[in-house]
């Protein structure tokens, strides 16, 4: 069965759903069997009020930009078909999690989780992998070598392909163990291989090369304090 993972990234008003900032943009690409599908989502979202200072300077979307987009009931009988049965990666998952429940709620749908019951959070994951190091995503960029050059600011879309790179990168190993499943049972050749045909040339240390020997485990010993294999050859 394919394994279908949706990497999705969200852009807000500000940091807590809590004091009524609302999701303005959400974003996610499509992974099946490890491959990028090309199957993106992606939409505006008009929130009914400002970003945050601080929230504007991050992702540039302004009050007006946002004004004649749909609200998010409008769009989240979409994006919930676009991901159910999906595992989400997300970067700082109970961030963008908060935020969806939140929306998802006031627009009478379940949680998350009632249609995605496997999420995953990179930056966890990033934290096991590299303790004491930078996480954030620009970070795993430059640590995974993904170029990350047109990031100027935070974009949903950009950053929800920009995660799947370093998603990929960071589960590298899991490529071999998906090989070997594939391959387990599979009929395996080898060449046969006769020691006998073989003519090995045997080139034996002459009087002066084995002086030479003798006189640097001499400095050795000297040096040591007495060598154990001096003692054990006595």
């Amino acid at each position: 069965m394919a394994e279908r993972q949706i990497v999705l990234d969200t852009e807000t008003t500000g940091l807590d759903p809590k004091q009524g900032h609302r999701v303005i943009e959400v974003a996610g690409v499509e992974l099946v069997n490890r491959r990028l599908t090309g199957r993106h989502f992606h939409r505006y979202i008009n929130p009914g009020r400002d970003s945050d200072e601080g929230a504007l300077q991050v992702h540039g979307l302004t009050t007006e930009f946002l004004s004649d987009k749909p609200k998010f009931p409008e769009i989240a009988g979409e994006l919930l078909d676009y991901i159910s049965g999906a595992e989400l990666i997300i970067h700082n998952a109970p961030f963008d999690v908060g935020f969806l429940d939140s929306e998802l709620a006031m627009a009478h749908h379940k949680r998350l989780k009632s249609f995605c019951p496997e999420i995953t959070d990179t930056l966890r994951m990033a934290r096991d992998l590299h303790p004491g190091k930078r996480n954030g995503l620009d970070s795993l960029c430059d640590r995974y070598q993904i170029d990350n050059s047109a990031r100027t600011l935070h974009g949903a879309l950009l950053d929800a392909e920009l995660l799947a790179e370093v998603y990929l990168a960071m589960t590298r190993g899991q490529e071999s163990l998906m090989i070997e499943a594939e391959t387990a049972g599979t009929e395996v050749r080898t060449a046969e291989f006769n020691r006998g045909e073989l003519k090995l040339m045997v080139l034996r240390a002459n009087a002066e090369e084995i002086a030479a020997h003798e006189a640097q485990l001499a400095e050795i010993d000297k040096a040591s304090g007495g060598a154990l294999w001096r003692r054990a050859d006595g």
